[in-house]
């Protein structure tokens, strides 16, 4: 226990936008593959429609309106953001310093594919902290704004849902972690926000705090 957090057994972290600086380069990575499909959606949009949520939620929008994707676009993505990420990916700035100070458990749960969570955080250097303790979409059946990821991650972290804190910077990432009887703080302090305001939509999605710099976590106000 951490008499800072009196109420917390278990912080759960979501990984685009609160560890890594990643949610600009990805949705343009998505704007442009799905350029190349034939579908125009500019970075704008798909940071409005997708933010913070899976490719199986992409790959059902488009379906749903009438333009199904390719066997290959999966593949197409993932490469296009390996090689985006490869060399314009950064860490959060002060995300390492607080990790080193926790001394509650915490793990990350994100709506991206184990191997580009693995990918980012090896990268950033920040994947000494985490281990194995990553979870993502894949091993759920709903992603975000669904709660399963969350209640999972806290499931086989052993940790109470009511006892866990989770930090999110997206509208439906919020929503599944209060969905899941979790306290959430909103993060905006990642690149995404900075030509769009984050936190009133943050806080009309449920979030219970709004902070921007992660050398504030532990400071209110």
């Amino acid at each position: 226990m951490d008499s800072r957090l009196p109420d917390t057994d278990l912080i759960i972290f979501d990984c685009d936008g609160v560890l890594v600086d990643s949610e600009e380069l990805s949705c343009r990575c998505l704007s442009e593959v799905l350029a190349r499909s034939g579908i125009a959606v500019s970075t704008e949009q798909v940071m409005r429609l997708f933010l913070g949520r899976s490719t199986a939620a992409v790959i059902e929008y488009c379906r749903v309106a009438g333009q199904p994707l390719g066997e290959g676009f999966l593949g197409e993505l993932k490469q296009e953001v390996r090689e985006t990420f490869r060399t314009q990916l950064q860490p959060i700035p002060g995300i390492g310093a607080l990790l080193d100070g926790l001394k509650l458990p915490y793990c990350v749960a994100s709506s991206s594919d184990l191997d580009r969570v693995a990918f980012s955080l090896e990268l950033t250097g920040l994947a000494e902290h985490f281990g194995r303790r990553l979870y993502t979409s894949q091993m759920v059946a709903r992603g975000k704004p669904a709660p399963d990821l969350f209640l999972y991650a806290a499931s086989e972290m052993g940790y109470a849902p009511e006892r866990t804190l989770v930090i999110e910077d997206s509208v439906s990432g919020v929503m599944a972690a209060k969905a899941a009887g979790m306290r959430v703080w909103g993060f905006v302090g990642g690149g995404h926000y900075r030509r769009r305001e984050g936190d009133g939509l943050l806080r009309e999605a449920g979030a219970d705090r709004i902070f921007d710099r992660m050398m504030d976590f532990w400071t209110e106000g």
